[in-house]
């Protein structure tokens, strides 16, 4: 069980995975506290090239060896109990922690710690946040699921007292965290393996809440999000949505650019400012106005916001543009649920493209099993949709559930065992001026860079 005066007697650190893109962040923050650090991993990985730039040693590979001279061992939760470094440690006595609870430690440490969470838009939404707290010179410590072009990786170790990090319900994890701002973007069933019903979702939202010191934000237009905050007390409850009934909402919204949006903020009926953001989709309009929010109340004003929130180009694998190849856009985007997978199928519709082509890979079992019929209705949406095999990530198929039932459910779509078969089959089929965006949060985006190389 890990308590707080580990982290604090111990001098060296290990990390087991240290090139995953939810360490790297930790791996910053501690690094910059004065903590000696060693990490491994099994992959080479663009992250791990980074952390052996910070000159820390890297051990390509996992070994018992690897572990000698360290006071503390930090293990994502992709590690098994049964990885060598961890039975060592085990054996030594050495204290072995999980990397949300030293996440957790952390965000302690912060007097305006701002967590955002949600089932969908935490990345977007943190990456947003950070850019313009990096942006106003407000120098924030920030741990983001995705790449942030501005700071060129996952997170940031700052100076001053200003944290803002994703905060992911998955197992609860979220929480582990100390949050004195809170976001609540949406809250809908996901995760149903551990969860088993949206109710017990709303509740494990509600304690996030309750965990909160200071300001909840919350999505005033979702129920789901709204019976998380109902009648909690002791902290100051700030709603965000489309709807004049929430304290801060948009007006006047339109495009602009190539296919960002610029709207008026309003703030109970009068109007605060323009902000205008460069990166597609009506939902990123409310997570804008979430990022807001939580910038305010971290202390920027409407004019300093309105002068960087243009900047802003987006989180790495959020609707991110890799590039042409015989005149055939090819994007990459994260989305792994329904409701995900549809508002990003809807911006991609709208842009203009002579067909959207949806690359789909599944991820878990048990995701694809209790949302089948969800999944093959926001695919429809695209003019053609092509899917590779599931991917079990932490899971073994005890649903008996394969691609095959899903593309059944989805007329004229096709599905290949392996990206390469997926990739010419998508370069040779799609025309000049189709968009072909790959979807899902394993590795399809290694597909979508397939699809760029010349043959």
């Amino acid at each position: 069980m890990f308590n707080e005066k580990m982290l604090e007697s111990a001098k060296k650190l290990h990390f087991i995975g240290i090139g995953g893109s939810g360490m790297f962040p930790i791996v910053q923050i501690l690094e910059s506290q004065g903590y000696e650090i060693t990490g491994s991993d099994n992959n080479e990985s663009d992250t791990l090239e980074l952390v052996r730039k910070m000159g820390i040693p890297v051990f390509l590979g996992h070994d018992a060896e690897n572990i000698n001279g360290a006071d503390m061992i930090i293990y994502s939760a992709a590690i098994s109990p049964e990885n060598p470094e961890r039975t060592e440690a085990l054996k030594l006595g050495i204290p072995a922690v999980e990397r949300s609870d030293v996440l957790g430690y952390i965000t302690r440490r912060y007097k305006n710690s701002i967590c955002i969470s949600g089932t969908h838009g935490k990345t977007s939404t943190t990456a947003m946040l950070t850019h313009v707290l990096v942006s106003a010179g407000l120098d924030p410590t920030a741990v983001i699921g995705g790449k942030l072009p501005l700071i060129g990786g996952y997170g940031r170790a700052g100076k001053s007292d200003i944290m803002t990090c994703e905060a992911c319900e998955f197992v609860d994890t979220f929480l582990k965290l100390s949050s004195d701002i809170s976001v609540i973007l949406n809250v809908d069933a996901d995760h149903l393996d551990y969860f088993k019903t949206l109710d017990n979702v709303i509740a494990s939202f509600r304690k996030f809440a309750e965990n909160t010191s200071r300001v909840v934000i919350v999505n005033g237009d979702d129920k789901n999000a709204m019976k998380a905050v109902d009648k909690i007390t002791g902290k100051k409850i700030v709603t965000f949505g489309f709807s004049d009934k929430n304290d801060y909402y948009p007006e006047n919204i339109r495009r602009s650019g190539p296919a960002g949006s610029a709207f008026d903020l309003m703030c109970r009926g009068e109007k605060l400012t323009e902000l205008e953001i460069g990166i597609p989709g009506i939902h990123n309009v409310s997570n804008a106005v979430a990022a807001f929010i939580a910038a305010l109340e971290a202390g920027l004003t409407p004019e300093m916001m309105s002068k960087h929130f243009p900047g802003f180009s987006g989180a790495g694998r959020r609707f991110e543009v890799l590039g042409k190849r015989g005149g055939v856009t090819v994007v990459d985007d994260y989305a792994h649920h329904p409701l995900e997978i549809e508002a990003t199928l809807k911006v991609a519709k709208a842009m203009g493209y002579n067909a959207v082509w949806a690359v789909f890979q599944p991820f878990t079992y048990s995701r694809t099993k209790l949302l089948l019929e969800q999944f093959a209705d926001a695919l429809k949406i695209a003019d053609r949709v092509v899917m590779s095999e599931i991917m079990g990530g932490r899971e073994k198929n005890t649903y008996n559930i394969h691609t095959c039932d899903l593309a059944e459910l989805i007329p004229g779509s096709v599905w290949f065992p392996g990206f390469p078969e997926i990739a010419k089959y998508v370069m040779e089929n799609a025309s000049k001026g189709d968009l072909v965006i790959t979807l899902g949060c394993g590795d399809i985006y290694k597909c979508a860079k397939m699809m760029l190389q010349d043959k």
